[in-house]
């Protein structure tokens, strides 16, 4: 069933989204901060910075007033950069209806606060909680706006938050699945972006495909470590916003991360790495947050560590390595076996 459906954000992901839904039969407003970026998409169905060479449904609309945008939205989804997520809450909070469905569809943490995506929201909306989800999983913009074959997730706090979002967005190309294990979907697609980077790293030394395999193995054993300190669900790891998307964010060239690793890896600074990729790099902030997670929870995660020792230290990647594997020995399944349970609903249907 059609629904009127607001964006909150006109970046790669922000757009692709809207005109994935907008395809798909919905009422969609893209809210832009920039007016020029409005006139750019409603005349030429193009947003050339984020997503080059590609065009958006004629029928998106799109505005920079945030009273505007939000008019009459029984939908609304949250597609900002981390970094601004909680300035736009806390500016859109007064023009969301009461009954909205909100979902998200940032990977990152709130730099500050140390808080997840849906805590944000939740601070300045702590009514939504049965009406909040999260969208993630393996799914690059520049493939989902081309109508490439794409699968994500939807996680909700209630199954019901969860099946609408999943009803909007599926057609004959994005399939999405539901999970209640909000916690675990929103740490997989924050910190894969940190291995991605440290994989990034490994390229750009001109290391092979064993070391990446391992980064990735062994990443994925500290993101599930965190994770299951932090509430979430073993299970989820295993699922696409964990192992899926870590994968892809690892090994694609449209990866942000991987690029900005690649570059650190060739000797390039924080600052001309920055530049050069001109967008934001999720990975370098969430480093931050999650060294700092984990010395909260007491969890080990030693990949986390050097590579925020590289961006922010001046460690040397070569020698970052190096410490990495002269560490002492250990065992593989470590304490991530003991957590294999399967999440439930918050909010019963």
């Amino acid at each position: 069933m059609p629904m009127n459906i607001t964006v909150l954000g006109a970046g790669s992901w922000g757009t692709a989204l809207a005109s994935l839904l907008s395809e798909n039969g919905h009422q969609v407003t893209l809210w832009a901060r920039r007016p020029e970026l409005c006139v750019e998409i409603a005349t030429y169905h193009e947003n050339h910075h984020y997503l080059p060479n590609a065009q958006l449904s004629n029928q998106l609309r799109t505005t920079h007033s945030l009273q505007n945008a939000l008019q009459n939205a029984q939908l609304v989804l949250f597609a900002v950069a981390s970094a601004g997520m909680s300035d736009v809450v806390k500016s859109a909070a007064p023009w969301i209806p009461q009954d909205a469905w909100i979902v998200h569809a940032v990977k990152g943490f709130d730099v500050q606060s140390k808080l997840r995506m849906s805590q944000i929201i939740l601070q300045q909306l702590p009514w939504v909680e049965p009406h909040l989800s999260v969208i993630a999983g393996p799914s690059h913009a520049e493939e989902v706006i081309r109508h490439m074959p794409t699968t994500l997730v939807v996680a909700g706090y209630a199954q019901e938050a969860a099946e609408v979002v999943q009803d909007a967005l599926m057609n004959h190309y994005l399939r999405v699945y539901t999970n209640p294990d909000v916690t675990g979907a929103e740490l997989g697609g924050t910190l894969k972006n940190i291995i991605a980077l440290g994989v990034g790293i490994a390229d750009g030394l001109g290391f092979g495909d064993n070391a990446k395999a391992a980064l990735m193995t062994r990443g994925l054993a500290e993101i599930t470590r965190l994770g299951i300190q932090m509430g979430a669900s073993v299970l989820t790891f295993a699922g696409l916003s964990g192992v899926g998307d870590l994968i892809v964010t690892c090994t694609s060239q449209h990866s942000r991360n991987f690029r900005a690793g690649r570059l650190l890896g060739q000797g390039a600074s924080l600052t001309e790495t920055l530049s050069a990729v001109g967008m934001v790099v999720e990975g370098v902030k969430s480093t931050q947050v999650a060294v700092l997670l984990a010395q909260d929870y007491q969890v080990n995660m030693p990949i986390a560590q050097v590579i925020y020792e590289v961006l922010f230290s001046g460690k040397l990647p070569k020698q970052a390595v190096g410490e990495l594997m002269n560490r002492e020995r250990a065992h593989e399944i470590e304490e991530v076996a003991r957590a294999a349970m399967a999440p439930k609903w918050i909010h019963p249907r």
